[in-house]
């Protein structure tokens, strides 16, 4: 075997270190005694863990691509969510997540730099939200923009 390929025990085959196995199909390894590596032990449950934090992480994505409707950056923090939530188990997941960890940092920084312009951003993009949920569910926007396109 050559330096470039890996034995994949699960699948019982020499797979390239950074080919289709490794980056689709590849598993972060378990810290030993956790939960996880308690899951991992059993074929059945294995494959049940892996489908639960595949669907927990699509929904949050789905939220946070839902949510662009709404002003401000609400649509974000779902999205991380989801995508933390998938590097857990998939390999291919950390490598979209470490952009945004670095980028979660330095946004961090500078909001320890500046924690009054932060906070009056976001708070302000809260009461946008609330404004817009309120406006929404008051005024019934949704039934009248179904009217307005003919569905109710």
């Amino acid at each position: 075997m050559s330096s470039a390929s890996r034995t994949n025990p699960e699948e019982g085959r020499d797979a390239p270190a950074d080919g289709p196995a490794g980056a689709l199909g590849g598993e972060v390894p378990a810290p030993p005694g956790s939960l996880r590596a308690r899951m991992r032990t059993n074929p059945a449950t294995r494959q049940a863990w892996r489908v639960g934090v595949f669907v927990v992480g699509l929904l949050c994505i789905a939220l946070g691509v839902t949510l662009v409707v709404l002003p401000g950056p609400l649509t974000i923090p779902p999205v991380v969510l989801g995508l933390w939530i998938w590097s857990t188990e998939f390999v291919w997941a950390q490598r979209f997540f470490a952009p945004a960890k670095v980028k979660g940092k330095a946004a961090w920084e500078q909001a320890k730099l500046h924690p009054v312009s932060s906070a009056a951003v976001t708070v302000g993009g809260l009461v946008v939200a609330g404004a817009v949920v309120w406006a929404v569910s008051h005024f019934d926007l949704v039934d009248q923009g179904k009217q307005l396109v003919g569905l109710g």
